[in-house]
């Protein structure tokens, strides 16, 4: 099995939850595979979630963000775990994004020639990712209601800067017993195991 360089990020600010255990369970998993693994849990960096100005004039970015802008460049693989919010990543994880997603790290608009302004050059290209959302719902009663809920992360995010993303949503999670949650933690194992 060929082993790769994963960066795991928790995407959920409190670590004490359904999705720190998944997350925990594939980074173990992912270690006794043999893979190289750089972990953050989104609820420990210190960062201004709110990109002020917009590109016009990006405030500075925190150590924080800075390491996880240097961990998505070291990956060959970036896997993020986090729970639907209303159908969508929880704000804080999407102030990450905000931020860190910027011109000359993630993408950069054509300056000049056929299609500038609008064709970009993806500069995190040649990687993967996983995307896993946890969800209180069934995932094909939440399609079926409100459509693609990931479509942000899976196109807008991820596709757009170069990633090849793949989503796994997992639900319902509301009343979920404690020996269901043991077995969605023994997948998560061996989908780190896997490198998936």
């Amino acid at each position: 099995m060929k082993t790769a360089k994963i960066f795991i990020l928790l995407g959920h600010p409190d670590t004490n939850t359904l999705s720190g255990s998944f997350t925990d369970a594939y980074e173990r998993g992912a270690r006794a595979g043999g893979h190289e693994i750089r972990r953050l849990n989104l609820g420990d960096l210190q960062f201004d979630p709110v990109l002020h100005e917009g590109y016009k004039n990006p405030q500075p970015l925190e150590p924080d963000l800075l390491t996880v802008q240097e961990n998505l460049k070291w990956a060959e693989h970036f896997v993020v775990i986090y729970p639907s919010w209303w159908s969508t990543m929880p704000a804080i994880l999407k102030g990450m994004f905000d931020r860190i997603w910027l011109p000359g790290f993630a993408f950069q608009f054509k300056r000049e020639g056929f299609g500038a302004g609008y064709f970009w050059e993806r500069l995190l290209k040649g990687k993967t990712a996983r995307v896993f959302v946890t969800s209180d719902s069934h995932p094909l009663m939440a399609r079926f209601i409100f459509g693609d809920t990931t479509n942000e992360i899976k196109k807008c995010i991820l596709w757009f800067a170069g990633f090849r993303p793949r989503i796994k949503k997992i639900g319902p999670l509301k009343f979920i017993s404690e020996s269901r949650a043991k077995r969605w933690q023994q997948k998560f194992e061996r989908w780190g195991s896997r490198g998936f």
